[in-house]
């Protein structure tokens, strides 16, 4: 489908006769007004950065799928090599070293750059998407218009990734009692492994090697679990996409490991830096030592800030300032957060907190809720 200027919208035609067309669809829409930007200040931080993290972790947005995923049979002729809990699934194509990688996302540029940013996380090619758009009453221009919005950040996203939209559907009305939902744009992306031998997964394996975290680090606490976790709020502009860094990041993390020059990948998405550190640290059963932030940005912020374009990659010592070098010569932003090794994820002034106690608190929340003994 293809939005014009002025709410024209055309629907699936052939290439070749999109040009001599006439608009099929056309209704009155107004422009979203963009919300304000939420500063970290804003946005309470907590006693204990490893206790909010314990407790997002055991929240609906954040806790364990298992207990969906495990009822599936998702090993089908023993051709699925990464199994579900990481960024992407990979499924190698039968009979040869090519794999398929594939994951699901909310959102619209956001979300088609966080299913770019999971295949690129487990070495695959980003190659197209299809999605899923969902939205209530489009005879209101505002609703039309988040539509229109919606429709024209994706195509700006999908044309600067070259991730072309090659199927997809659209649900309008969602409605109850006279209020629509939020706009509900779901991507899914699918890429191409070259070698499946060759990929990289979340895990956590080797004691002492370095966390080195590429992207940079803005604090932005808008619209993030940590602000709905925290204060029950949900609001403020999301996040930027800068598609240019999300371009060399991705080329360069692919690259790091094709070349086997990293032991695990993980980009940073929802609940920021220190939830996909914990993510790591209990799919590889290995702790972590965090260093210390030495910059200007709040703690809360640095920790739990959803900025975009970021990935947390694993490397020995000798690797990781190859690494860093690398990133800096790209323009990218590059630290070295954390060392891993132990049973529990360290940061200076706080109390460890041991991966069982995260572990146990983050694969209870959803049995517990579908047995009846939790409410939300």
């Amino acid at each position: 489908m293809i939005v014009k200027h002025k709410g024209v919208v055309e629907a699936d035609l052939p290439v070749d006769k999109l040009a001599n067309s006439a608009p099929l669809y056309e209704r009155p829409w107004v422009p979203t007004v963009p919300p304000k930007t939420i500063l970290a200040e804003w946005v309470p931080a907590q006693d204990s950065l490893l206790g909010a993290l314990k407790t997002m972790m055991a929240s609906p947005h954040l806790a364990s799928r298992r207990w969906i995923w495990e009822q599936y049979d998702h090993m089908v002729m023993g051709d699925t090599i990464g199994r579900p809990g990481g960024d992407a699934a990979v499924v190698r194509v039968h009979g040869t070293k090519k794999a398929i990688a594939a994951n699901p996302a909310m959102g619209t540029k956001q979300a088609v750059v966080e299913t770019w940013r999971n295949l690129t996380a487990v070495g695959a090619d980003p190659i197209a998407i299809t999605d899923n758009m969902n939205f209530g009453n489009p005879e209101r221009p505002e609703i039309m218009g988040q539509f229109v919005g919606s429709v024209q950040g994706m195509g700006e996203a999908c044309r600067a990734l070259g991730y072309p939209v090659v199927s997809g559907n659209v649900s309008l009305y969602n409605e109850t009692n006279g209020k629509g939902i939020p706009p509900t744009p779901a991507i899914g992306g699918v890429g191409l492994i070259p070698d499946w031998t060759k990929t990289a997964d979340i895990k956590l394996k080797n004691d002492g090697d370095l966390l080195i975290l590429i992207g940079h680090e803005e604090g932005h606490l808008g619209q993030s679990i940590y602000q709905l976790q925290f204060t029950g709020k949900s609001e403020g502009a999301p996040p930027p996409v800068d598609l240019a860094d999300e371009i060399k990041a991705g080329n360069l993390v692919r690259a790091l490991i094709r070349e086997q020059k990293v032991t695990a990948v993980h980009d940073v998405s929802d609940g920021g830096l220190l939830v996909a550190v914990a993510e790591m640290a209990m799919a590889g059963d290995r702790g972590v030592e965090l260093f210390p932030y030495e910059g200007k940005l709040p703690a809360h912020a640095v920790w739990f800030g959803e900025d975009q374009g970021r990935y947390v990659l694993a490397a020995g010592p000798s690797t990781a300032e190859e690494i860093a070098e690398r990133a800096r010569l790209l323009g990218l932003a590059v630290r070295i957060v954390g060392r891993t090794g132990g049973d529990t994820i360290q940061l200076k002034g706080e109390s460890p907190l041991a991966l069982d106690q995260l572990r146990q608190a983050h694969a209870a929340w959803l049995p517990e809720y579908m047995a009846g003994k939790r409410n939300s």
